[in-house]
């Protein structure tokens, strides 16, 4: 199973015993999965579209329970490119009203004649638990993430522009600031912070979701802490290396050109003693030498070798 899959099924064991809340993600659920139905006469129905068959038996439950509507739920089977399923809820007739008005999409005047006031839900979302709410259903309805052992990215597909206002405002209320771009005709809000995707997975209740993406961060961090070290290592061992071979040659030159006894008693002993250990460093030739010799007097006699050769 996939992360945003695991993510997914935490959230759909979140309980939803507020009924503001609940309104709040049954609201994000309509903008994300649903769509209203004329049938003509005055009468509507609004009918969800959900391939995830667990968030469809969450809305199904909220709907009727949290609710007292009564939704049909069926299945269709989609056989082009493999066989892929969907599940359709409809509330139809005076549970469609009932359902528009506690989305402020639909009033009743006065006189009793029911008015459509918009053709999306306007969720209140003035409390935190509703933003949250709100959150949860946006991203079980329209959201995905990558693997964070891949890479980090979270995002949703809106359905039109005002959907993707909404989430982008209820988002930079929690100083998270989302990306946009546009894929074929839709909006796409996304997160490639790892600590605004850490953020909205606190938000949104996925408590597990947050300890596990924190374990790949942790160890995403000290691999790249190792591999940093072991670069820096790499890179100190060749840059001693081209060093030692430019030393040798240099004694070389000299040994070749005048002999070793042209050299000093220390520098001869230094000479001797960096042909017999190419691979040491000169902080490492200090203590071969009688008596031992710190780092800076190995480096002090060593220039002055190379400058005797560099005159040859």
């Amino acid at each position: 199973m996939s992360f945003s899959s695991q993510t997914k099924e935490e959230l759909l064991r979140t309980p939803f015993d507020r009924e503001c809340c609940l309104l709040s993600e049954v609201a994000a659920l309509t903008q994300t999965s649903g769509s209203l139905g004329f049938l003509g006469g005055g009468h509507f129905s609004v009918t969800y579209q959900v391939e995830h068959a667990g968030t469809a038996r969450r809305l199904f439950r909220m709907l009727k329970e949290g609710m007292k509507l009564s939704p049909k739920l069926h299945v269709v089977e989609h056989r082009r490119l493999g066989v892929r399923r969907t599940c359709v809820l409809t509330v139809e007739e005076e549970d469609a009203w009932k359902l528009l008005e506690s989305l402020d999409m639909m009033k009743t005047e006065e006189n009793g004649n029911r008015v459509l006031k918009h053709t999306h839900p306007h969720p209140q979302l003035n409390k935190q638990c509703c933003r949250k709410a709100y959150l949860r259903g946006c991203f079980l309805g329209a959201g995905s993430m990558t693997s964070p052992e891949k890479n980090y990215q979270m995002e949703w597909i809106t359905q039109n522009e005002s959907q993707a206002q909404a989430l982008e405002k209820v988002l930079e209320k929690s100083d998270i600031h989302p990306s946009k771009k546009k894929r074929r005709d839709r909006t796409v809000l996304y997160l490639k912070s790892a600590q605004s995707i850490v953020d909205v997975l606190a938000m949104m209740g996925a408590s597990q979701a947050v300890m596990d993406m924190e374990n790949v961060r942790i160890t995403r961090q000290i691999r790249g802490n190792v591999n940093r070290a072991a670069n820096c290592d790499l890179h100190n061992t060749e840059k001693s290396m081209n060093a030692s071979e430019n030393q040798i040659r240099a004694i070389n030159r000299i040994v070749e050109s005048k002999g070793m006894d042209s050299l000093s008693p220390v520098l001869q002993e230094l000479a001797r003693i960096r042909l017999e250990n190419p691979h040491l460093s000169l902080e490492e030739l200090g203590p071969l030498l009688n008596p031992p010799v710190g780092k800076s007097g190995v480096n002090h006699r060593m220039r002055r070798i190379m400058a005797i050769a560099q005159s040859l």
